[in-house]
């Protein structure tokens, strides 16, 4: 693994790239050239691997970066309580690491989370966003509450029935019948996590800010992608999403849940590239 530090970093390209910023190491794919970068922000409890189908067709055509959230993947966690903003701020410095004034950003799920929070901050660090299967909204007392159960039973149970489950609920029904290889390799990826970045992770949904009301500030372009079949982050609130953001294009991909991106990568892909050609034009 390269392990780069801000003040040395040289332009290198590649796979399991590591630079050290603040108080963690960020683990990261850069590869392809282009003048905006791509850069995808997974989603909980995933790493940058679930990215392999959108950094493979693009790299092609554009620079492509995908990184480990601090705590996933091969990121270190660092000692900082995890939160939104936290994850957002780290975006900020990680594109201040890679020299990066500008970029589309795309992010699923948390990573929408994310991108939302540090879109509200810092809007002049984005060239356009890709918001995949996400909201607006903070969690509610329901969905807390159901936050803090997984907690507790992974703390007395261990982790594998939460992997197990959230494996389960991620995808549609289609795509656990045929697509099966796809589902075991996430569900892997969950495994792979430490429970301390889990339940960090899980405290940090529960508490996060709610966006909705940023939305009307957003002066970029912004695609919205959501699986017709997503459960998580339903299609509603990308439509919800899609009325509220004044520049924004929505599109629903059948036959895909909450991870539209590697259930109908295809389709994705086509969508990402399209709304890439028409802003670059």
């Amino acid at each position: 693994m390269n392990i780069l530090k801000n003040s040395d970093l040289k332009i290198i390209r590649g796979l399991d790239l590591s630079i050290e910023m603040q108080d963690i190491t960020i683990s990261y794919n850069d590869v392809g050239e282009g003048n905006t970068p791509i850069i995808f922000l997974h989603g909980f409890p995933f790493d940058k691997s679930s990215w392999q189908p959108q950094i493979s067709y693009f790299q092609k055509t554009n620079r492509v970066i995908a990184y480990d959230i601090r705590g996933f993947g091969k990121s270190t966690s660092g000692n900082i309580k995890e939160s939104i903003s936290l994850f957002a701020d780290d975006l900020i410095y990680f594109m201040d690491g890679l020299k990066i004034e500008k970029a589309i950003v795309c992010g699923l799920s948390m990573g929408g989370y994310i991108l939302l929070n540090a879109m509200a901050r810092f809007p002049e660090r984005f060239e356009a966003l890709i918001l995949s299967d996400t909201q607006c909204l903070s969690d509610s007392p329901e969905m807390k509450e159901k936050r803090n159960q997984s907690i507790k039973k992974i703390n007395e149970n261990g982790y594998a029935e939460f992997a197990e489950n959230f494996a389960q609920a991620v995808f549609c029904a289609n795509t656990i019948k045929t697509k099966q290889a796809v589902v075991e390799k996430i569900k892997q990826v969950i495994l792979s996590t430490s429970t301390k970045t889990v339940i960090g992770t899980l405290n940090a949904l529960a508490q996060r800010w709610e966006m909705c009301t940023s939305l009307i500030n957003i002066a970029v372009p912004v695609l919205i992608i959501c699986g017709t079949e997503d459960k998580v982050t339903p299609l509603a609130q990308s439509e919800y999403l899609h009325d509220n953001i004044a520049n924004s294009t929505l599109h629903s991909i059948a036959n895909a849940g909450h991870m539209s991106n590697l259930e109908q990568p295809e389709e994705f892909n086509r969508h990402v590239e399209d709304f890439i050609s028409a802003i670059s034009n």
